[in-house]
């Protein structure tokens, strides 16, 4: 079996709708694939329906942003949760009008320098879906300002950049509690993927871990070898579920669907460990 279980929409920052998204994870030849929008579960009854047409599993999921104390990014990936659970619902919603306000701000910034307005930002995003600065690296793209959202990432909106403004994120140990109260499984997103800026300490790792983490995103493109060795450490010490993933954005990021794959014994303790939401389509395949 072949299961990708970090795959993301136009609901957020992919530019595929729900519904093709899991028809390119059906041609990629997936047996099951997460949907894992950030801070968005908008995608989640159109990608079912998807899933039970084409016959292939979908696992409902999320991404969170979460922000350690000393300004670190952790990403936290919530399976099988409750997508109503009223805590968590507030503090999704906090950080989702924090990206609004902070992707407004950026783009005053950027407008001092380039041809790129808000009007442009919002020809790029879907109605509702959670704007970031990938959507911003779109704009930057057809202005011509860069080539890709690569080029605009590692050039334009580095967190070095004068352009960067910060905004409200969760921190990391609440977010672990608010997903295990509402029936998710939480787990780590590239946990060491440190092109993308500073990683997190063994003492976070052992906070999260503490307050109910019950995962690892080992095998990602983004982590290097070495920190997955760290990582495979941590997991054996406390028993936490492995996964690999895509991190699919269709054609916002190179990542491809199934590149990274889970095993089906590691899925089975996923779907053993959620109780907020149902699996779509999984009896034909587990």
């Amino acid at each position: 079996m072949r299961i990708d279980l970090h795959a993301h929409s136009h609901v957020s920052d992919g530019t595929e709708p729900p519904a093709v998204l899991v028809a390119s994870a059906k041609e990629a030849g997936l047996d099951v694939v997460a949907l894992t929008d950030h801070d968005q579960t908008a995608g989640w009854q159109d990608a079912g329906r998807a899933a039970l047409e084409l016959g292939i599993g979908l696992v409902p999921g999320m991404e969170i942003s979460c922000q350690t104390d000393t300004g670190i990014s952790v990403h936290l990936l919530s399976y099988l949760h409750d997508p109503t659970y009223p805590a968590l619902v507030d503090e999704i919603g906090k950080a989702r009008d924090a990206r609004i306000t902070r992707a407004r701000r950026m783009v005053e910034l950027l407008a001092e320098d380039y041809p790129v307005d808000w009007d442009m930002i919002s020809r790029h995003t879907s109605p509702g879906a959670t704007i970031g600065r990938p959507h911003i690296a779109d704009a930057l793209v057809t202005a011509g300002v860069v080539r890709t959202r690569t080029e605009a990432f590692a050039h334009v909106l580095t967190a070095r950049s004068r352009y960067y403004v910060g905004h409200y994120s969760m921190d990391p140990v609440t977010a672990v509690k608010l997903v295990r109260e509402a029936g998710g499984v939480p787990v780590f997103a590239h946990p060491v993927a440190s092109a993308r800026g500073r990683v997190v300490t063994e003492e976070t790792f052992e906070e999260m871990i503490g307050a109910g983490l019950l995962g690892l995103e080992i095998n990602h493109r983004d982590n290097p070898e070495d920190g997955r060795v760290y990582l495979r450490s941590l997991a054996r010490k406390h028993d936490l579920i492995v996964t690999g993933s895509s991190d699919y954005h269709g054609a916002g990021k190179p990542n491809r669907l199934g590149e990274n794959t889970t095993t089906v014994e590691m899925l089975r303790r996923i779907l053993d460990a959620g109780s907020g939401s149902d699996p779509v389509g999984m009896s034909e395949h587990i």
